[in-house]
């Protein structure tokens, strides 16, 4: 799904968006599989649309489908501590910027991610 900043209808109430946005990014510590997603949307807490807020509906019930997925960390892994990275440059079409990002696992447990614009 793409989203556009102009697309769809401004919200009337923007502050329920912002407040799902912050709830969610809040999961984002536990629940690595919903970050991009929330990230997407959190560019367009400014002046959120309807599509907007649809997608944030969507990344609910998905959460919802789901509610065992979630950060495991076995004790039964060794202790071997690998970090990956990548980026990409100006690929975002509205500003050009480039996205960071990077993760770290302890044996097969992820326990650290983070991506940037």
């Amino acid at each position: 799904m793409t989203l556009h900043a102009n697309h769809g209808d401004l919200l009337h109430d923007p502050t329920i968006f912002r407040r799902l946005i912050g709830r969610l990014l809040y999961l984002t510590n536990t629940r690595s599989d919903i970050s991009f997603s929330v990230q997407q949307l959190s560019q367009f807490v400014s002046k959120p649309r309807e599509p907007h807020m649809q997608a944030a509906l969507r990344i609910v019930r998905y959460l919802k489908g789901a509610p065992g997925l979630s950060l495991f960390y076995s004790s039964t892994n060794p202790l071997k501590i690998q970090a990956f990275s990548d980026s990409d440059w100006a690929t975002c079409a509205t500003t050009q910027r480039s996205v960071t990002c990077y993760c770290v696992f302890v044996g097969n447990s992820l326990i650290s991610w983070k991506s940037k614009k």
